[in-house]
């Protein structure tokens, strides 16, 4: 019997929570399913609180399947102590709800920075006591080590994070990281939302991914309400998330390169990436397509004449991307600092679920476009690039890589798009306009759950949600990519130099946004 199956059999099952089932279980039996997920090397998916109770989603690589456990009480089985991924999320619970994972290693506050002049925000709020105690870095020792702290404030419009490295000359000997500092509440903002501000919100978790998001979060609503997306709708999302990966990837390598002082590929990636924007901006009218998709469907159809910017986008991608990749692969300076530089081994790639171009350049193949086969993918033809070298170069290959195959996605999505409201206004006989592209969601008269996972540009994000009877939102929780990836940047700092630094993490480029919530 599978792990997952087996722990099912051991819950009481939730009713009406979809696509993936979820069971309450005993403490006893969220101990057994902690130990057999990581005897059985299954995934954590997510980790987090709810009102008197904590829910954790596990996925089975092998077979795809995913389950969500729950846990009742105060207190719970830290899992954490026996899987070092679930350290950040249980503290994140513990800032958040009050709650207590019995055992957890590491206590100390996460996401609260003791400004928030309340402790407990979704849970049994209270006021704050006054200001925090400073936050206590872990000890290092050793002779000749000295400590250089960066941030929160960055040069630029970088995102606010702390960085404490601790050195042996140049050599970093430990980082550690200190995060939560665009703390913006967005999972209580959402809490008694209508469905359609919620949908808003989950678009600005994380500004790059806001495509992503915004499905994730649509899909969650509509496996909860049993809704059926009209199929025109359902290619227009997938269009538009492979508009946001290519504009990503091409911002990232640029980056990337320009951290490593090859300005040449930043400018140029800088030109394929606003090339990329300025069709998704004459497609559906937003450069970022921002409120575009919605639950039930998609709030904006294709403009007129874009099939023929679309294809002209991919041809010219087509005929000066390959130049580029031939200089980045030819110049020996820059290889010299991307080449085995910020080394992640495949065996904390897989221990920590890592997803996106950071898991699979350690040889981890998830993406939830293909495990999920969530609507058009399961009927395109794609592949999943994947490498094994674990350093920044391969983080660069996989992008490279991703890159030819959504351009491939956007063709085949062009060819196949059904019919729908036609740019100047008129329908298929019989149907709206709004109806080629978005489903009644209606009022579901009872609590409705459902959860959805979806890959964006770095990698999958999941969203759980549970609608009120008079369809607001009861609870949501949007768990980034980047909860799994911050932990695994500190670990690939470790032995280079600090001057590479900046390529390891913009290799990452992980979300503080994302992260922070």
């Amino acid at each position: 019997m599978a792990p997952l199956t087996d722990i099912a059999t051991k819950g009481r099952k939730v009713e009406g929570h979809r696509p993936w089932p979820r069971v309450v279980v005993t403490k006893e039996v969220w101990r057994l399913a902690i130990q057999e997920f990581v005897e059985a090397r299954a995934t954590l998916l997510g980790l987090w609180g709810d009102t008197g109770a904590a829910h954790m989603a596990l996925l089975d690589e092998a077979s795809n399947d995913i389950l969500v456990v729950t846990v009742e009480g105060r207190e719970f089985p830290s899992v954490g102590k026996l899987h070092p991924p679930a350290i950040r999320l249980e503290r994140t619970i513990r800032d958040l709800y009050g709650m207590n994972p019995v055992g957890l290693p590491d206590t100390r506050p996460w996401l609260d920075h003791g400004v928030w002049g309340v402790k407990h925000p979704l849970g049994a709020r209270k006021r704050s006591s006054g200001p925090a105690a400073p936050y206590t870095f872990l000890p290092v020792e050793g002779e000749g080590l000295h400590q250089i702290p960066v941030g929160p404030v960055h040069a630029g419009i970088i995102e606010p994070g702390h960085f404490r490295f601790t050195a042996n000359g140049e050599t970093v000997v430990r980082l550690e990281e200190r995060l939560g500092y665009v703390h913006k509440g967005i999972e209580s903002l959402m809490t008694g939302a209508s469905i359609d501000k919620a949908a808003q919100l989950a678009g600005r978790v994380s500004g790059d991914s806001t495509v992503a998001y915004a499905l994730a979060f649509s899909r969650a609503v509509e496996a909860a309400l049993g809704v059926e997306v009209p199929p025109r709708a359902v290619w227009l999302r997938a269009l538009m998330a492979e508009l946001e990966r290519l504009a990503n990837h091409f911002g990232d390598i640029g980056a990337i390169c320009n951290d490593a002082s090859f300005s040449l590929m930043y400018a140029e990636c800088g030109i394929l990436r606003e090339r990329t924007l300025r069709a998704s901006n004459a497609c559906f009218g937003h450069r970022l397509m921002r409120d575009r998709v919605v639950p039930g469907g998609v709030a904006a159809d294709l403009a007129k004449d874009c099939v023929e910017g679309l294809r002209a986008l991919v041809e010219t991608v087509r005929r000066r991307f390959p130049e580029l990749i031939e200089i980045y692969d030819n110049t020996a300076s820059l290889q010299d600092r991307t080449v085995t530089t910020g080394y992640l081994s495949p065996s904390l790639a897989r221990e920590f679920g890592a997803g996106g171009y950071v898991g699979r350049a350690s040889g981890r193949a998830f993406d939830a476009r293909k495990a999920a086969a969530y609507p058009p993918y399961g009927e395109l033809d794609f592949t999943v690039p994947v490498f094994d070298k674990g350093d920044v170069n391969a983080r660069v290959w996989v992008r490279i890589r991703e890159i030819e195959q959504s351009l491939a996605l956007i063709e085949q999505i062009i060819e196949r798009l059904p019919k729908g409201a036609s740019p100047d206004g008129a329908s298929p006989k019989g149907t709206s306009p709004m109806g080629t592209l978005r489903a009644d969601l209606g009022t579901p008269g009872e609590v409705r759950e459902g959860i959805a996972l979806v890959e964006t540009f770095r990698g999958d994000v999941l969203v759980s949600i549970r609608i009120a009877a008079d369809g607001t939102i009861a609870r949501c929780h949007l768990r980034d990519p980047s909860w799994f990836q911050w932990p695994l940047l500190e670990a690939v700092i470790e032995g280079n130099i600090v001057a590479d630094f900046p390529l390891c993490n913009k290799s990452f480029n992980c979300s503080y946004s994302g992260h922070d919530l």
